[in-house]
């Protein structure tokens, strides 16, 4: 009876995977580590779905601060990188784990803070400054302290301060160790102050007594580039659909419909995948 049984659940199984739809086993995905804000501030949610109606490619998404996703793409765990902290991503490609960055889109920080502004910084154009006069006054400070290209920028302005954060810094400066939305959560529930970047604080939604305190400050410029896992190094990267996605933010397509995504009127990303010196 075993030997009439065997080859029975055998044929079976055999037709089940004939008759499995062809698009399970033939699907066309890559992964792609990037930053919580173009994850936070919806930008996927709206672009992919076009890539995926003009290519048939699916992009799975892995958002994390920029630093880790670097390490992500160091260890061949996703196939292209999208952030924004241009040194670290030029010493990636020196390390060899890509041949070529490509600038895709840039907006800006800002630094948030409450209404009731203890620092006295509110409508300041100096970002350096501003900073240094928080930590005069020791209002509550939210620093993502994640490693992300937000925390870089961050800890770049305390060094422009002439202020030593090492030395200086008390309960006053807080660490979440998390992404751009939990860093506004927390300065909202604290009334302190933190770096953000516009696109998350557009979209953000518990806004709370936070206003934007500082902008318009050339240090608050925050370039986008996107990188090819260098399949030399890992050839199990998806080289060709990895790069096709690439080609189609920096081609004038994909660069017309990261201009267009919009919330209540507002652009949050301007490309310019055609600036040399991004």
């Amino acid at each position: 009876m075993l030997r009439r049984t065997i080859p029975a659940a055998a044929a079976l199984l055999v037709a089940g995977l004939l008759a499995a739809p062809p698009g399970r086993a033939q699907e066309r995905f890559i992964t792609v580590a990037s930053t919580t804000s173009t994850q936070d501030s919806g930008l996927f949610g709206y672009l992919l779905p076009i890539f995926l109606a003009k290519t048939g490619i699916t992009v799975k998404v892995i958002a994390q601060g920029t630093g880790q996703a670097l390490d992500t793409g160091r260890r061949g765990d996703a196939d292209v990188l999208f952030v924004h902290a241009r040194s670290e991503e030029l010493k990636f490609l020196a390390q060899g784990f890509s041949t070529r960055r490509y600038p895709v889109m840039y907006n800006d920080f800002i630094i948030v803070g409450p209404n009731s502004d203890p620092a006295k910084i509110a409508g300041g154009k100096d970002a350096a400054s501003a900073f240094k006069a928080i930590a005069t006054a020791k209002a509550p400070f939210i620093s993502r302290g994640d490693k992300s290209g937000t925390n870089m920028a961050e800890l770049q302005l305390w060094s422009e301060s002439g202020l030593d954060l090492a030395a200086i810094r008390g309960a006053w400066y807080r660490e979440v160790g998390q992404g751009m939305g939990a860093a506004l959560n927390t300065a909202n529930a604290m009334a302190g102050y933190t770096l953000a970047d516009r696109a998350t604080w557009i979209a953000f939604k518990n806004k709370g007594d936070l206003q934007i305190a500082v902008e318009g400050d050339r240090k608050l410029f925050n370039q986008y580039g996107v990188m090819l896992v260098n399949p030399a190094k890992f050839p199990h990267v998806k080289t060709a659909d990895g790069q096709a996605f690439i080609d189609w933010l920096v081609s004038p397509d994909g660069q017309r419909t990261l201009a267009g995504y919009q919330i209540e009127g507002k652009q949050l990303f301007f490309p310019n995948a055609n600036d040399p010196n991004a």
